[in-house]
């Protein structure tokens, strides 16, 4: 497979077309970001840490009937996707109270939900990713009833395999931001990537924030609680 032309370099990753025209190939970056590109930073080895993260949990999903963009891993930071257009809605699925939840409802951080809840962002950088619900999003034609029911229902798979996941390496999955995309045909498939930088993640024992947070929160040690995650997941 050949490697072309850059289509577009986002926040964390930059994105290439293929000599086939249905792949791309992504590369993951250690730049960092927060607060919608206010706070700008570099975190050394994070692209290799998100790019084998990422993989691993398409192909755990995979395995338990969650399709997924995922095609192969070419090197520590490259890997060939399925050729797919965003939706442009970010979903989040939350089973603890945090980040801009805990803020933006004046609640304290550490909740744990009776079950999850999701919402809706509208991926749009110049606007903030404003919070919408699923009328807006029909009204913007972002995508339709059946499209967001799919989405729904993915996205709530893709918690409980993961919730079950983390718990098994001694990691509380606190929330998360999931991506889809539609194939050419028009099927939806998650996408983008899942890794500390999409997570919140703390240890079940010590309650650790082994995230992106402490990037947002100058916490310190952020390579450190990337690495330990990677190590966690990889048993190396």
């Amino acid at each position: 497979m050949t490697k072309l032309e850059q289509l577009y370099e986002g926040k964390a990753k930059k994105v290439f077309k293929t000599d086939d025209e249905n792949l791309y190939i992504v590369d993951y970056k250690d730049d960092a970001t927060a607060f919608n590109g206010e706070k700008k930073g570099t975190i050394a080895g994070k692209g290799v840490i998100n790019n084998i993260m990422s993989n691993h949990m398409f192909q755990l999903l995979e395995k338990q009937g969650v399709p997924t963009h995922f095609v192969e891993q070419l090197s520590e930071r490259e890997t060939v996707v399925k050729k797919v257009s965003i939706v442009p809605l970010e979903v989040i699925i939350r089973n603890i109270s945090a980040g801009s939840f805990a803020k933006r409802y004046g609640v304290n951080e550490g909740i744990v939900f009776e079950q999850p809840t999701i919402e809706f962002s509208y991926k749009n950088d110049d606007l903030g990713d404003p919070l919408i619900n699923d009328y807006h999003a029909m009204a913007l034609k972002l995508a339709t009833a059946d499209e967001i029911e799919t989405i729904k229902k993915m996205a709530f798979k893709v918690n409980e395999v993961m919730k079950a996941y983390f718990d098994t390496l001694n990691v509380t999955l606190v929330d998360f931001k999931l991506e889809f995309g539609k194939t050419t045909d028009g099927t939806i498939i998650l996408a983008d990537e899942i890794s500390p930088d999409t997570c919140r993640l703390w240890d079940k024992d010590t309650g650790e924030k082994l995230d992106k947070d402490r990037f947002r929160r100058d916490l310190g040690n952020v390579e450190e609680a990337y690495q330990e995650i990677l190590r966690r997941l990889t048993g190396k």
